[in-house]
């Protein structure tokens, strides 16, 4: 099922706004120290609304860290493992809490927002790794498998893939569902819309991409067609329900709308929603501007849907 929405409010101006701002940055300082990058990026929760009756708390779970965000009353038998984004590079648990405390709150669920290790110091596939040692820590905590759904954002929208593949090779159970938004899969940037929303996209380049893919692949070690850095060239079949967003003005729109694709011609149940005029994950926007709103509260019809269907 593929939904298309349209509307474009003042304040989703916000997300643009800020990516125009580190796009500016970056293109004047071409020098920037990796701690330099990370702290700009750290900024990413500037948009998003401190959600309301959302606590927080430090943990690690199968021995990875990481931040739960725990909404009053929340079911806390159902978990989102949420897997952040940032080109496998930047971003971190405490960039990505308050759009995890939004999701959550939502679906009525608590989320675990990891703290991956990143790249360059940690290439391929120390990302994928650490995503599948959090899901078995959950499980071994007495969560279901099924009562668990990985979900992300951009490269964390990679990563919400990929640990279910990851999963499925090594013969353990798989999440219920999973939600990725801005998916970015492509290491070899083939995707149409990197040249056709090259003007409207406020943030992501080709060659910021190239960038972070010389890190996480190792500087061209590991093969792009990888499919647990690529799950575009990853079986798909026998994944749990999948929902997957993009805006329509972002460069990765085309890695959203392959990856729906080809998880459906794999036989996947997928729900593709692509919203006009909208950037890079801009579920960021949550609380902030009602096009975020109204897809978290998408994201959330879905998941009672899922949730009805396997039970």
């Amino acid at each position: 099922m593929t939904e298309t929405t349209p509307a474009t409010s003042v304040e989703a101006d916000a997300l643009r706004a800020l990516y125009a701002d580190w796009t500016a940055i970056m293109t004047s300082t071409p020098d920037l120290t990796t701690r330099l990058f990370r702290s700009i990026f750290d900024e990413w929760h500037q948009p998003t609304r401190e959600p309301e009756d959302v606590t927080y708390a430090q943990e690690t779970i199968g021995g990875v860290p990481g931040l739960w965000a725990l909404p009053i009353g929340a079911d806390r038998t159902q978990v989102l493992l949420y897997l952040h984004g940032g080109g496998f590079a930047v971003g971190s648990a405490s960039s990505h809490r308050k759009l995890a405390g939004h999701v959550a709150k939502a679906l009525g669920v608590t989320a675990f927002v990891l703290d991956y290790r990143r790249a360059p110091e940690h290439p391929h596939p120390a990302q994928v790794e650490d995503g599948v040692a959090a899901f078995v820590g959950l499980t071994e905590r007495g969560l279901r498998p099924e009562d668990v759904t990985t979900i992300g954002d951009s490269a964390g929208g990679n990563l919400a893939v990929a640990v279910p593949l990851a999963l499925r090779e090594q013969g353990l159970p798989l999440p219920g569902r999973i939600v990725a938004f801005s998916p970015w899969l492509d290491m070899e940037n083939t995707g149409e819309s990197l040249v056709t929303n090259a003007e409207t996209d406020a943030l992501v380049t080709v060659p910021l991409l190239e960038s972070m893919i010389a890190g996480v692949l190792a500087d061209g070690a590991i093969h792009p067609r990888t499919p647990l850095a690529n799950p575009l060239h990853a079986d798909l079949a026998g994944l749990p329900p999948l929902y997957v967003d993009a805006g329509d003005a972002e460069t990765l729109r085309d890695d959203a709308v392959r990856l729906a694709a080809r998880a459906e011609a794999a036989g996947v149940d997928v729900t593709l929603s692509i919203v006009d005029d909208m950037q890079h994950v801009f579920p960021f926007l949550a609380g902030t501007a009602p096009e975020a709103d109204d897809e978290i509260a998408r994201v959330a019809a879905w998941y009672r849907t899922t949730m009805r269907s396997t039970r």
